[in-house]
């Protein structure tokens, strides 16, 4: 049997179109496995099973929890106006997520086999586009629902209409950040658009929170504000379509690995239990986006006072921890209003998200040996400097978000203040994690123990905090 031979009719002319070359590979692809259509759709189907069976059931729980006295009862009018601005908080975060992902992105094999090729862009992204878009929707009208769910409204109707809007904006946020992938950096209207939602949802933090000791002063739950908001996202997602369509050949294949390269980090931290992983990235792409900086002098005074003003320029330089610590403070005092019962834990777990973000530089010195041994002094020493800033910061905090709690006795505060300062200190001095410890073997399969172990450090000290006010505040 002779091996067969090309000829030159067998070859093809021209550029293939996108379609052939997506032909051509899903057959490629298709002699490495052996899964059938039947085996996707039926692992599909057990996928969106699961997650619709134990969304539904975390939204029931959750809401029972919200309804119990030990959460507390709080005006109706409260709860459903927080939860409009939980979901225009998302809607900004998903954008900024959005943002970095891409959205659309390939692997860097398609990138050197098919976006280098003179194939039609628009054609071979366009379907890539559709399935995000219907995935957008998708699943913000799931948290448009579980959203509205979780603010008392139960009518059919209502639901309904917060799915329809939580899918209109989904779409329009979708199409909008293929807008915003494709055009030129430098470009300042994706952050603009990014920050209004995020705006809006703290405006309506603050009005609830400066009225909602108003039993009356709220309007009940109704759907004319969701009517509003799909009303006004409809034309968002017809005009972010069409644009989005016209840009997909100026989508660039920097901008569609540059997705992928988070996109892998993502996924490794999660299945390593490696949140630095991606932690690491997110840190080098802001700075690198920072770009240049207008250098000064420091203070004149001894080395440990020059690390303390390096780490204090940090925070200028980086000013969005600073805005999360700040907005974490809107964040207690709603909180405080809508589970009077559980403020008090909301308030460690909130002083923990806010100091977190001011240890920056205790991170940075602890994950570099290089740079400790550069610097000079002890660890220790030069872990202690880098823990003032955010231990101001946790006593800031706390201070600022008194009045949201009962008092406790005298000595409670000041030692949940300092073991939120202690947690952050172990987390951010965590060593490299170790996958060589022991695993124990239970019913449901082998457990890393010490694998867990070291992943808590840290947040295990925060969850003992949490029953120490819960017992005795």
């Amino acid at each position: 049997m002779t091996a067969p031979t090309a000829t030159i009719a067998d070859t093809p002319t021209g550029v293939p179109t996108a379609r052939q070359l997506r032909t051509h590979l899903r057959k490629a692809r298709g002699r490495h496995h052996d899964h059938s259509l039947g085996d996707v759709l039926g692992d599909a189907y057990v996928i969106v099973l699961f997650v619709g069976m134990y969304g539904w059931f975390a939204v029931s729980a959750s809401r029972d929890l919200l309804d119990s006295p030990t959460v507390g009862q709080a005006e109706p009018g409260v709860r459903w106006w927080l939860a409009v601005a939980a979901l225009l908080a998302g809607t900004g975060l998903a954008w900024r997520g959005l943002r970095a992902l891409g959205p659309l992105l390939v692997t860097p094999a398609t990138q050197s086999w098919a976006t280098s090729a003179p194939v039609d862009r628009r054609a071979w992204l366009a379907p890539r586009f559709v399935l995000l878009l219907i995935g957008a929707a998708a699943s913000t009208a799931a948290l448009g629902v579980a959203v509205a769910a979780l603010g008392g409204v139960s009518d059919p109707g209502a639901l309904g209409w917060a799915a329809a809007a939580g899918a209109g904006w989904g779409a329009a946020a979708l199409a909008l950040s293929v807008v915003a992938q494709s055009s030129r950096a430098g470009r300042r209207w994706p952050t603009l658009v990014g920050a209004v939602p995020l705006v809006a949802a703290a405006v309506i933090t603050g009005a609830v929170v400066l009225v909602g000791g108003l039993s009356d002063a709220l309007p009940r739950p109704t759907t004319t504000p969701t009517i509003a908001l799909f009303a006004v996202a409809v034309p968002l997602v017809g005009l972010g379509t069409v644009f989005a369509v016209r840009a997909l050949p100026r989508v660039d294949r920097a901008t569609l690995t540059t997705g992928a390269q988070f996109a892998n980090a993502a996924s490794t931290a999660m299945i390593l239990l490696d949140p630095s992983l991606l932690a690491g990235l997110v840190e080098s792409r802001r700075w690198r986006r920072v770009g240049k900086v207008r250098s000064s002098r420091f203070r004149p005074g001894p080395g440990w006072w020059a690390l303390l003003q390096a780490d204090v320029r940090r925070l200028r330089r980086h000013p969005s921890a600073v805005l999360i610590w700040a907005a974490l403070i809107g964040v207690q005092y709603a909180a405080a209003l809508a589970m009077p019962g559980l403020a008090g834990a909301a308030q460690v777990v909130f002083a923990y998200l806010a100091v977190d973000r001011l240890t920056g530089g205790l991170r940075s010195i602890s994950r570099s040996p290089g740079l400790r041994r550069a610097l000079g002094g002890s660890d220790n020493l030069l872990r202690g400097i880098h823990v003032v800033v955010p231990a101001v910061g946790a006593a800031l905090w706390w201070l600022l978000t008194v009045p949201t709690v009962d008092p406790g006795p005298a000595w409670l505060a000041p030692t949940l203040a300092l073991g939120v300062v202690a947690a952050a200190f172990r987390a951010g001095t965590r060593p490299p994690i170790d996958y060589g410890g022991a695993t124990v073997n239970t019913p449901f399969g082998m457990v890393p123990v010490d694998l867990l172990r070291q992943g808590s450090r840290g947040p295990a000290l925060l969850a003992v905090l949490v029953l120490v006010q819960l017992f005795l505040g």
